[in-house]
């Protein structure tokens, strides 16, 4: 899957040419249309088709107090312990013995370091020019609640829904796009009243989750609870969603019932008054979903290896070229112009891929192995009848349909 995804054009080793950076990556020209498909249906099914969410796009950088009232510079970090021989650094809770993995060496005790990426904002690298990369999405929709309220006018319960980057200087990041130290999250922080029955809101949206996996095809999924003696300070509930990766079974997403420990790191006083009733702290359900790590659990369900071809078996929605245009052969001029005229055409509707090079076989099997749903031929048929060959990339099989009813066919294909 690494392999394909950098010969392919999905993902690339960041700053290759300079010996890259250490996981770093970017996303090339399919990857970069799989990733906004993927984030584009997100915020379609949970903001804009949805009366009860809005949605933000919050600074990276925000003032130090923020995250000095949620407690990140205190507690945001990991265990960390270093081998006397080789100096290479691990996370404590990935090491299973006392010795180092790598060279045998021992192992120093474990030390707490802290995740925040500092720079400085104006001329001066002094304390007072302190800032950090936002680790996680979460706090500015806190920290933005009062003003999303008084704009929007909603009512409890109701929630707030936002897509960024966050950094992480993780310790060991590892296994490709899985943990690196920037990533994508596309998150929701659910706020509802505190009277309410939470654990009715928290399974709607585990429901909300086990449905969005099905949206984008992926199966390998499994729902983990996790134990009280091992949940974040401020939860009083999270399940994991972990999915069964070739490396292992990691964490995909995130459920937490978050109760009112934010707001009340933020706000001195309750921020939200019901008609008469007193001021108080709503309480929060927050779904976290991984941008990237979706995307590599996209890949690997829909990564086949079969005798003859390499096929990617992404769902229609999620894929970079919904369809391909071919002309049958490349030294018919009549046969290209008229596979340009359709590839022109059905361009306004849908993300297209034209290709005349190599044989037909050759140009099918190509784009079965970056996704693309379905492929139009353009052949002699098409000139003497007006029809073109549509063939589907994962039963292979092949249609004859007419040019003035592509369009419509197509579309409804991609809705299946």
């Amino acid at each position: 899957i690494v392999s394909l995804c950098k010969r392919r054009g999905f993902v690339f080793p960041g700053s290759e040419i300079y010996g890259g950076l250490s996981n770093s990556y970017d996303y090339g020209p399919l990857g970069v249309e799989l990733k906004n498909n993927i984030k584009n249906l997100w915020w379609k099914r949970f903001v804009q088709q949805r009366d009860d969410m809005v949605g933000i796009d919050a600074a990276l950088i925000m003032n130090p107090k923020v995250w000095e009232a949620s407690g990140h510079l205190k507690e945001f970090s990991d265990p960390l312990v270093e081998c006397s021989k080789c100096k290479r650094r691990f996370r404590a809770d990935h090491v299973n013995s006392k010795k180092c993995p790598d060279c045998g060496g021992s192992l120093s005790e474990p030390r707490q370091f802290n995740l925040m990426l500092k720079t400085f904002l104006g001329p001066a690298e002094e304390k007072a020019n302190e800032v950090y990369f936002r680790p996680e999405t979460a706090q500015s929709m806190f920290v933005d609640f009062k003003n999303v309220l008084e704009t929007s006018r909603k009512k409890l319960p109701f929630g707030i829904a936002q897509i960024g980057k966050a950094f992480r200087n993780e310790i060991t990041p590892g296994n490709f796009i899985f943990r690196t130290r920037e990533f994508e999250q596309m998150e929701i922080e659910y706020f509802i009243n505190p009277k309410d029955n939470w654990e009715k809101h928290f399974e709607y949206w585990q429901d909300q989750m086990k449905q969005w996996l099905k949206d984008i095809g992926v199966k390998n999924a499994e729902f983990v609870e996790i134990e009280k003696e091992e949940l974040a300070h401020y939860s009083k509930r999270t399940v994991d969603v972990e999915f069964k990766y070739p490396f292992g079974q990691k964490e995909l997403y995130g459920l937490a019932y978050r109760i009112d420990f934010d707001l009340k790191n933020h706000f001195k006083e309750a921020p939200y008054k019901e008609e008469e009733s007193d001021a108080f702290y709503p309480h929060v359900i927050e779904p976290t979903f991984g941008v990237d790590r979706s995307i590599l659990a996209v890949l690997c369900d829909a990564y086949e290896e079969q005798e003859e071809r390499v096929v990617l078996k992404l769902k229609p929605l999620l894929a970079p070229y919904k369809v391909a245009v071919f002309p049958l052969l490349k030294n018919k001029p009549e046969l290209v112009a008229k596979a340009k005229e359709i590839y022109a055409d059905l361009r306004k509707e849908f993300m297209v891929a034209f290709d005349d090079r190599g044989n037909i076989g050759k140009r099918y099997y190509s784009q079965d192995e970056i996704g693309t749903p379905y492929c139009v031929t353009v052949d002699f048929d098409t000139l003497e009848k007006n029809e073109v060959t549509v063939r589907d990339r994962d039963t292979m099989k092949q249609e004859k349909v007419k040019i003035s009813n592509l369009k419509n066919h197509i579309s409804m294909l991609l809705l299946k």
